[in-house]
């Protein structure tokens, strides 16, 4: 495989059939977590330690707009692909409003998740990124802190970003259904409803990733949660109430994992074991579906690792080479594992039968237009995928041969297009790896390493 180490500075990786798959691998922090304890660290008063966080460009985007609002940040690297922060915060009533436009990068969370605590700032903001940023959807998040009393205002009529946010203070609670399951969407608005004068309620048709209700939790927010009997859930907080400052272990990243849990699964001499991962019941359904899909996952829950108070579990991994089968992944499933249903996709083309995702649109307001991508993408490779609408068909038994792939400037697909080139024949190339850093800084060599 050419270049080791990360090829941030390269417009192409290549990567050729491994004999076999053997090693240990320790993730990078959970990006979702890292984001959030950040902003949340920003919101109390004192000193929060973040230990093994992600190192990754999006989270690093999250650290800088935490500084740049007033708080003290200190970066501290551990052991190459997770840091230590330790954020001093004059808590939410001292920030400041900052100098210049607040820089998101890549990283659609940073924007949409800070939009909601700056809704409750008395200050005027710009949040901007990259060019693949401001073409990420703003509406979804526009609409609902506007009813709550903020002012915001972005390009092609409230539609992208750059996006400014004129906070209000206090913002007026709400009770609001969010079309789309969206947990960036859920959080924004909960983090607003801190400001809120009075209970602000956020109500989903499918329960979506529970990182920031957990974290608010236990940094003394009460946030209750009410489930229906048709799988609807609400989730409350009452406005007014005081962020505490906590110290907080980060586990390594699912959505990593799964590139590995994969691999495993789909290369013919594979044994892999993953050190340390977050487990938490609303972000493992990649695991749960490729073990629906026949793949030989082991778990051994991590009752050593320290309780931090936040609740997560962690456990250990390990896959085997597996003999997998087609699932039908309906709207539910796709929402529970957005993030992973790219690398899904290949898991489906060693699978016997054919596998169905339907209701997989959200997918193309990612990073990239990520159907169109994997589509072509696994295609080039002799992939049999069909696209209709949202809908993807993925006709298994096809043996994959190496081909020039897109990565799109996106860090699934490249990563997704470097895992497939373990196993089909020939060489694999990747043009645009270096977005890889985006989430998992040093993949490329962890792939070299247990291809060995």
């Amino acid at each position: 495989m050419a270049p080791t180490g990360e090829p941030a500075g390269l417009a192409v990786a290549s990567v050729r059939v491994a004999a076999r798959l053997r090693g240990e691998l320790r993730l990078p922090g959970d990006k979702s977590i890292s984001h959030r304890a950040l902003m949340l660290a920003a919101l109390a008063v004192g000193e929060s330690r973040i230990r093994g966080a992600g190192d990754g460009a999006d989270v690093r985007s999250t650290a800088g707009i935490v500084a740049a609002l007033g708080a003290s940040v200190e970066r501290v690297e551990t052991d190459g692909r997770t840091v230590s922060y330790r954020v001093v915060s004059p808590g939410v009533d001292g920030l400041t409003e900052p100098d210049g436009i607040l820089d998101c990068g890549n990283s659609g969370t940073s924007l949409r998740l800070i939009s909601g605590i700056l809704a409750g700032l008395p200050m005027t903001t710009i949040l901007d990124g990259d060019a693949s940023l401001r073409r990420r959807p703003v509406a979804r998040i526009i609409e609902p802190l506007r009813s709550m009393g903020a002012v915001l205002h972005a390009r092609r009529n409230d539609s992208l970003p750059p996006l400014t946010v004129i906070g209000h203070t206090p913002l007026r609670a709400i009770d609001i259904a969010t079309p789309v399951p969206s947990a960036q969407v859920k959080s924004a608005i909960l983090l607003a409803g801190l400001r809120a004068d009075g209970r602000t309620t956020v109500r989903e048709a499918v329960a979506t990733r529970d990182h920031t209700e957990r974290m608010l939790r236990a940094r003394g927010v009460a946030v209750e949660r009410e489930d229906s009997a048709d799988g609807r859930v609400a989730w409350t907080v009452q406005g007014g109430v005081a962020v505490q400052a906590v110290d907080e272990q980060v586990p390594g990243d699912v959505s990593a994992a799964a590139f590995w849990l994969v691999a495993g699964a789909i290369h013919p001499d594979a044994a892999l074991t993953i050190h340390d991962v977050g487990v938490n019941p609303t972000r493992r359904a990649v695991i749960d579906i490729l073990r629906s899909m026949g793949a030989r996952i082991e778990e051994q829950a991590r009752s050593d690792v320290p309780d931090d108070g936040v609740g997560e579990p962690i456990a250990d991994l390990v896959v085997r080479s597996s003999d997998l089968r087609a699932v039908d992944l309906g709207p539910a499933d796709v929402a529970a594992a957005i993030d992973e249903i790219p690398v899904l996709c290949l898991a489906a083309t060693a699978a016997r039968g054919t596998t169905t995702i339907r209701g997989a649109g959200e997918l193309r307001h990612k990073e990239s237009d990520r159907i169109s991508g994997i589509a072509a993408g696994l295609r080039a490779m002799g992939a049999r995928i069909q696209v209709d609408g949202d809908d993807l068909s993925i006709e298994g038994g096809a043996p994959l041969r190496g081909a020039p792939t897109d990565s799109l400037d996106d860090h699934r697909l490249a990563m997704t297009f470097a895992i497939a080139g373990l196993v089909a024949a020939g060489e694999t190339t990747i043009a645009r790896p270096g977005s890889a850093a985006i989430s998992y800084p040093g993949f490329f060599d962890d792939l070299e390493r247990v291809r060995a």
